[in-house]
């Protein structure tokens, strides 16, 4: 099994460490080799945005924990740290922890991750009080994330000649010059291009001026 691509790792891992947990005074070897395992799929500890517990206790004799951990990819830019969700806990006594992923400004996306939102708040998760309904929510969840994901994504045949700027109308310009070979139509997928590059690069510098501000990012 090939785990090069892993970007996340998540869950209720169950171990205490006083290097995430400040209410627990001691060291777990079970945290170092979770690290090692972490580091050899090139994944790192996230740092919550909010360093509260993930876990409250119903007894109020027992301290609350820091048990559900995120590990993300080292080399992933577009997120690097998560949010714990109180507002999301219901009635389970684990809260939620989430990830903010940045989306470039596409309709397409956009549309995929309101419905996929939309429909994740829709799967009813209070009535989950054996392993059997886990399972049902989880294949449900599956379910939702597979279908949108068919629906919105699309195979992308990548070449030597693939290039990030190309798009839709690049597409339709060289067929029609290929069925009638008249020069108008050769000049017009020329033109085409030069549109379809100037407005990539144009947004990319844009979007490397409003968010990182590094010049030498353009080279990329």
């Amino acid at each position: 099994m090939n785990l090069n691509n892993v970007l996340i790792m998540t869950g209720d891992l169950n171990i205490r460490d006083n290097n995430r947990d400040l209410l627990y005074l001691h060291h777990s070897t079970h945290a170092d080799i979770l690290r090692e395992i972490a580091d050899s799929l090139n994944l790192e500890l996230s740092s919550s945005i909010d360093q509260i517990s993930t876990q409250y206790m119903d007894n109020p004799q027992d301290s609350n924990l820091v048990l559900d951990l995120i590990f993300l990819h080292t080399n992933t830019e577009e997120f690097n740290n998560h949010m714990i969700s109180l507002d999301f806990q219901s009635l389970s006594n684990h809260t939620s922890l989430s990830v903010y992923i940045i989306i470039k400004n596409s309709e397409k996306e956009k549309k995929f991750v309101n419905k996929l939102r939309n429909k994740i708040s829709c799967i009813n998760t209070t009535n989950i009080y054996n392993c059997e309904k886990l399972e049902e929510v989880t294949q449900e969840f599956t379910s939702i994330v597979e279908e949108l994901w068919y629906k919105y994504s699309k195979y992308v045949n990548i070449t030597k000649c693939s290039k990030v700027w190309w798009n839709e109308e690049c597409n339709k310009d060289p067929t029609e010059y290929q069925t009638s070979r008249r020069r108008i139509h050769w000049i017009k997928y020329r033109k085409t291009v030069k549109i379809a590059k100037q407005i990539f690069f144009d947004n990319r510098i844009q979007e490397i001026i409003s968010t990182n501000k590094k010049p030498w990012d353009l080279k990329n």
